[in-house]
């Protein structure tokens, strides 16, 4: 990589030149066996035909209008979003990283229109919603804020999974306006929280009027084995829900769903994105809806997904070293004692693409088209992985 990029990103040592399905080539013509799907993104592989024939179709027609103007594929994605999660609307945007901060502005908007004039949400310890100012003020990780000061004011912060802290909190701010929340947290290291606590969060909310916002960037669009990760707990609804990552498959696309009272808060004048929801995006993201659709993977993960599981339990279960073994659907997280973030560069020697996050969880976000082998291979590798780093570890601490 040349100076002329700015070096925001500690890149590894490769560049990819093609993919096909859940293998990325090289520039040298060697293979790899993608289990991180650009971060959640390839939720179909890479260059699946569908998207790939919808992405072309719609480039040689119309690639962009302004939203000045109707625009038919969004309608469509819209219409399409809203039945498949019970939402009542949707803008679109191009990230995740917009999709929240255009739930944080529905959030102060709710809050003004009750009369509130400084507006607090309640945000979770070790979460990620993004980096620009607002985003990385309601992200829970102070890493990622450090030199960004002053950050942005108007969020109090509580311990994930804990529903009497947010209570607490809810109580002694009386300017709460809204609970922001992942239902599983994947940057902050694959934390799936008790089975009660989205629920418990929802009643919260509608006791006291506040906006129920999920961040669902990175479980959203099948990836833990439902369309949106809420809808493993029947009846639960959100007021605010954002999307992004595998919602286009690589193209930039995000959305900001609403119900209940999150509809209609924000007006027009209130809101826009230049790009956001336009035909090239919005056709892309109607194919990836479709084929999951039809391919009927929903069901496919939750089986494949509980069958990796009992497979990396099997293998490392019982490895000292090996903390805990978490998933949903196709969220992995396999968390060590020790910071093991060493291991995504042994892991690109052994032609697989894994992930470390929180310094000791190894995170697989799978490809949802990947085959039993695939699969297979996915576990046996990185299992083998781990406790040839455990037992190295083990060895160093020994001399």
């Amino acid at each position: 990589m040349t100076e002329s990029v700015m070096p925001t990103y500690r890149r590894l040592d490769i560049t990819f030149a093609k993919g096909e399905g859940a293998w990325l080539t090289d520039t040298r013509g060697e293979r790899y066996l993608d289990a991180l799907s650009g971060i959640a993104v390839c939720n179909l592989g890479h260059c699946h035909p569908a998207v790939t024939r919808a992405i072309s179709e719609q480039a040689a027609t119309l690639v962009h209008t302004s939203n000045v103007y109707h625009i038919e594929k969004q309608q469509l994605l819209a219409d399409k979003l809203t039945q498949l999660s019970g939402m009542d609307q949707a803008f679109f945007c191009n990230s995740g990283a917009e999709a929240n901060e255009a739930a944080i502005k529905i959030a102060r908007k709710y809050g003004h229109n009750k009369g509130i004039d400084k507006p607090v949400i309640i945000v979770m310890d070790g979460s990620f919603h993004g980096r620009t100012m607002a985003t990385l003020t309601a992200t829970g990780n102070t890493k990622v804020q450090v030199g960004f000061e002053p950050l942005v004011s108007g969020f109090v912060r509580v311990p994930y999974n804990d529903i009497d802290a947010v209570r607490m909190a809810a109580s002694h701010w009386p300017e709460a306006v809204a609970v922001l929340v992942e239902p599983v947290q994947g940057e902050g290291g694959i934390k799936i929280p008790d089975s009660e606590y989205l629920s418990a969060i929802r009643d919260l909310c509608t006791q006291r009027k506040l906006l129920m916002m999920l961040d669902e960037v990175q479980t959203g669009i099948g990836r833990t084995g439902k369309w949106f990760a809420f809808q493993h707990k029947p009846g639960l609804l959100p007021d605010v829900m954002t999307l992004a990552k595998g919602l286009g498959n690589g193209m930039p696309i995000g959305a900001c769903l609403v119900a209940g009272l999150g509809k209609d808060v924000l007006q027009a004048g209130n809101h826009a994105s230049t790009f956001g929801g336009n035909p090239l995006s919005c056709s892309a993201a109607l194919a990836v809806l479709n084929t999951i659709e039809k391919e009927q993977l929903l069901d496919y993960v939750t089986r494949l997904g509980e069958k990796m599981y009992q497979n990396f339990k099997q293998q490392l279960g019982k490895t000292e070293g090996v903390k805990q073994i978490r998933h949903l659907g196709f969220m992995f997280g396999i968390e060590l004692t020790t910071s093991c973030t060493e291991l995504v560069k042994a892991a690109l020697q052994e032609n697989i693409l894994i992930n470390v996050t929180s310094e000791k969880v190894i995170r697989l976000l799978p490809p949802l088209i990947i085959n039993s082998d695939e699969s297979e291979l996915i576990v046996n590798k990185v299992s083998q992985l781990v406790k040839t780093f455990l037992a190295t570890r083990s060895v160093e601490s020994v001399a």
